[in-house]
């Protein structure tokens, strides 16, 4: 599904013809010209209805856990006890073709968007960044996260936990915030920490982009 913007950046409601059209989005305002409909002297206008996932979508949960391979879970024969995913392996439910480059950075940026991390400016952990193509840490405009598709056909979305994807020279509380979660990467709202690492027992907390104790 392209995720394209407007120019106007409008926001997204019913669409003239009354169907979600959800190909391009943000999906079509309706039309403030349409006829109301009247009933001797009282007119009224089509209600305004709110942005909802389609029919059947399902909740989406997705849990990244670092420096865990196939063979740390005992459903593929690793030493971490696992019993949750044995049952949905016995199942038939695996997901073995899940693309890891090796490293943090790259690899949430290519599950977050669903593309090969150099396309989305990140061969590389943030801190190595450079100006080379692919080594920016920058991802271009025109590589929407999936996140904010999800958003954009009336998800709510959130991240909590680590977020190593944004450029080090914007991780402070100064921002700008348009390569943060919230709201540059789609997520409505945030709540970890920005960077490889953080203490552990005083961590360096953000929710949203405000830092919090």
């Amino acid at each position: 599904m392209p995720a394209q913007r407007d120019h106007d950046q409008g926001i997204t409601q019913m669409p003239i013809t009354g169907k979600l059209q959800r190909e391009v989005l943000p999906i079509r305002t309706r039309s403030t010209s349409e006829s109301p409909r009247c009933e001797g002297h009282s007119c009224t206008f089509p209600p305004i209805e709110p942005l909802r996932p389609p029919p059947g979508a399902p909740n989406v949960l997705i849990i990244l856990v670092d420096d865990a391979g196939f063979g740390s879970s005992s459903a593929f024969g690793g030493p971490c006890n696992t019993p949750t995913f044995e049952r949905l392996a016995q199942d038939g439910l695996k997901y073995t073709r899940f693309h890891t480059t090796a490293l943090c950075s790259p690899t949430r940026a290519a599950l977050l968007t669903g593309r090969n991390h150099h396309s989305v400016g990140m061969g590389g952990v943030t801190e190595i960044a450079t100006s080379a193509p692919g080594y920016s840490s920058i991802r271009p405009k025109d590589k929407a996260p999936l996140a904010e598709m999800l958003k954009l056909n009336g998800y709510a979305t959130a991240h909590f936990g680590k977020c190593h994807e944004v450029p080090v020279w914007e991780t402070s509380p100064m921002g700008p915030f348009d390569r943060w979660p919230t709201p540059g990467n789609g997520f409505e709202h945030f709540y970890g920490f920005i960077g490889g690492e953080t203490n552990q027992y005083a961590p360096a907390l953000y929710q949203d982009t405000v830092p919090v104790r």
